[in-house]
């Protein structure tokens, strides 16, 4: 009985090992391009464009970034590029958090119609929506501001966020609600001060995907904003390309700083947003 116990553990031991590994592996694959875009950045001209691959500075410079960060019009991008993700976050989860909680703590009139609805958005290109939303933006005088495409934007991350966030606001017990309006509070300061902190894991989670549609966006801010100076870093990044060649190193160090508040979020926020994610699909 001891030795197959034993056996038991050393095979569960021996396949542990091999996850490990293939995590290992799996790990490797996935952040390599990253590692490549940072380590390119630091690169000379010379060895970005050597015949020899290197895979690491072996001259390590900061001239590629000293040229984006010294870039007026790199210092513009990354303003537009704040403005329209916080603007288009904000409209998000103001629109998105109110719908979701009508819809998770009421009984509305034809809600599953509204969830097929919203779940039909997520299919539809942006590409489809260019030339409507430019007609009407066109009308309404919102080209080259930053709310045409925060508009935009958020009319695509409004439907992931009601999606996710109503199984997560009829989770909460109703008897909170009641102990709230008896303790005197209306239906919006119920909303903010008890049923929001308890799904912080999804209003997180919302919240960081939201932004970073918009900070990825290109489409919308490309087709709506055509005057150079309200572009975004994600439009702007060609300018190292012209007739006399492709400036790699300045590129991938562009590329670096447009992915670092990506990297950044996730690596702070990630158990919000896969505790978030998963939560929210199998909660009713």
């Amino acid at each position: 009985m001891k030795s197959k116990i034993f056996f038991v553990s050393a095979k569960e031991k021996r396949r542990n090992i091999l996850y490990c590994i293939l995590g290992v592996i799996v790990a490797v694959v996935f952040l390599f391009p990253i590692y490549w875009l940072i380590s390119m950045s630091f690169k000379t001209d010379a060895e970005s464009f050597g015949k020899v691959v290197t895979y690491y500075p072996h001259i390590f410079t900061v001239r590629p970034w000293q040229q984006n960060l010294e870039d007026a019009d790199f210092l513009h991008s990354v303003r537009n590029s704040f403005a329209v993700a916080f603007l288009s976050m904000f409209l998000s989860m103001f629109f998105g958090v109110t719908a979701a909680y009508g819809m998770g703590r009421y009984k509305v009139p034809g809600h599953k119609g509204f969830l097929l609805t919203f779940l039909v958005t997520q299919m539809l290109p942006a590409s489809l929506m260019l030339t409507p939303m430019y007609l009407i933006f066109s009308k309404m005088g919102l080209l080259n501001t930053y709310l045409g495409p925060a508009l935009a934007i958020s009319s695509g991350s409004i439907p992931f966020i009601v999606v996710t966030l109503r199984p997560y606001f009829k989770s909460v017990p109703v008897s909170l609600d009641d102990a709230a309006r008896i303790d005197g509070c209306n239906v919006i300061q119920s909303c903010v001060r008890i049923m929001l902190p308890a799904i912080k894991t999804g209003i997180i989670t919302v919240l960081v995907i939201s932004f970073l549609n918009g900070w990825n966006d290109l489409a919308y801010s490309m087709t709506f904003n055509v005057q150079a100076d309200m572009r975004p870093l994600t439009a702007n990044i060609y300018r190292f390309q012209n007739k006399w060649g492709t400036k790699w190193n300045c590129i991938m160090a562009y590329g670096t700083i447009l992915v670092l508040p990506v990297i950044t979020l996730f690596i702070f926020l990630q158990k919000y947003i896969v505790g978030g994610l998963t939560a929210g699909a199998v909660k009713e």
